[in-house]
């Protein structure tokens, strides 16, 4: 077969699903029997043949404001039609500087200046860059190791991945970024099962920083990144005093501590960002997803004052950082950005995220007597189900699990490995709460 035909074959068959390598999916799996989507509105997805499908985990922990919101889609529209892309390096254009701003303002302490990227991964790599450019700009470029966590996930650039600890998100690609270290995991099952919120057992896994400073020295260290919420792992909510303990040692040391809050950003733990509900401001924050409830890919990174004041010193026609990207603070996006902030607003979806968190506790503990459940976690609308594994095949369970739920009982579920993680639009209600809940249960009593 010739080339021109082959290509003619390709663009004659827009089903064919052989040209997209899909990222964290078993292809072959999946192409042989797919889970499409073509629409959406509010808390559903709508498959191929107009299947309404309940969206238990927000698209991808980011659709916030629910999906195809008015507001929202007829901001995208309009500034598509205005401005369709306006460079980020040596211009500007209004939205972004009004976005950044409605930030800024939301996050809490002197967390006053946004640096927009385009992911939480870009968003991640950012703040480790800015962490090793400070200290250069403060005369200890010597401060060049970063601290992480086991069962982190920072994205899948090359300093998120090490700084994450997540094996597989590892172990193929190398040796990674030098000099980094990973505190401890949190989570201990039979400390912890069955825990509404956060877990009493666990403040002191963040002591381990002590020891990496001792092993290390505190001079050469730049900064300590983790998630309030560990999210993609399996939802580990921080056990109670650890954040503020960690504080304390990066403190003690002159570390900076960056709270990756890709995850629990805009409303998911009830609050703008965990670091408010948790009463402990780091140095950095780095948020993505929600910011504009996943519509436009966007990202970025929160510092404190003194972090950007380091920076604005010398000759003021030079660029103070040497970082950035073609699409930061994209147009589209930034729009997109101030039309769910708004939403968020003006349905008061923070504070109904805290208002419906008890009642989602209770409905996701429910499920505890079902078959093969180990553990389940739950942290504002956040759950997190345990599942054992099948001696033979690890993940198995939980893909099957997945897979029914979506073609037996129009629900979407995430999974990672045999844990069934739940993050659901803050717009949903108790009733759709309810629904949702039991199609989960159905799901796993049909792999049991």
């Amino acid at each position: 077969m010739s080339l021109a035909h082959d290509q003619s074959r390709r663009e004659a068959a827009p089903n064919d699903l052989d040209a997209f390598w899909l990222p964290f999916t078993p292809n072959r799996a999946f192409k042989k029997n797919p889970r499409m989507i073509v629409g959406a509105k509010d808390m559903h997805y709508i498959t191929p043949d107009g299947r309404k499908v309940l969206d238990g985990v927000a698209g991808l922990w980011c659709c916030n404001a629910g999906h195809n919101r008015g507001p929202i889609v007829e901001a995208i529209q309009k500034q598509a039609a205005e401005l369709d892309y306006s460079p980020a390096f040596q211009f500007g254009h209004p939205k972004a500087f009004q976005l950044a701003s409605r930030i800024a303002a939301m996050a809490p302490g002197d967390l006053d200046h946004v640096f927009f990227a385009n992911s939480g991964s870009e968003g991640v790599d950012t703040a480790l860059k800015i962490a090793l450019a400070y200290w250069n700009a403060r005369g200890q470029g010597q401060r060049t190791r970063l601290i992480g966590r086991e069962r982190g996930y920072h994205g899948v650039g090359f300093g998120g991945i090490s700084v994450g600890g997540i094996v597989t998100n590892r172990k193929m690609f190398g040796t990674l970024l030098t000099g980094v270290d990973h505190l401890p995991h949190t989570y201990n099952r039979a400390e912890q099962a069955f825990t509404k919120g956060q877990p009493e057992w666990g403040a002191h896994t963040a002591d381990e920083l002590e020891r990496i400073v001792a092993l290390h020295d505190p001079s050469t260290i730049a900064a300590v990144i983790v998630e309030p919420m560990a999210g993609s792992t399996g939802v580990l909510p921080p056990p109670k005093g650890y954040l503020e303990r960690l504080r304390a040692i990066c403190d003690k040391y002159g570390l900076l501590l960056i709270f990756d809050e890709v995850i629990s950003g805009f409303g998911r733990l009830g609050t703008a960002f965990a670091a408010e509900r948790f009463g402990v401001l780091p140095d950095m924050i780095v948020f993505a997803k929600a910011v504009n409830s996943g519509t436009v890919p966007m990202g970025g990174v929160i510092a404190r004052k003194g972090i950007y004041d380091t920076f604005m010193k010398g000759p003021e026609h030079v660029i103070e950082l040497f970082h950035g990207y073609t699409y930061s603070g994209h147009p589209l996006a930034a729009a997109a950005g101030l039309a769910t902030q708004d939403v968020y607003r003006d349905e008061k979806l923070f504070e109904r995220a805290a208002a419906l968190e008890s009642t989602w506790a209770d409905a996701v503990m429910s499920l505890k007597s079902l078959p093969n459940v180990l553990d389940i976690r739950q942290i504002g609308l956040v759950g997190a189900i345990d599942l054992a594994s099948r001696p033979d095949a690890f993940g198995a369970r939980a893909y099957e699990a997945m897979d029914t739920a979506f073609r037996e009982h129009d629900a979407m579920i995430r999974i990672t490995g045999d844990t069934i993680a739940l993050s659901p639009p803050l717009t949903i209600t108790e009733e759709q709460i309810g629904e949702l809940v039991d199609k989960v249960a159905k799901s796993i009593r049909a792999v049991a």
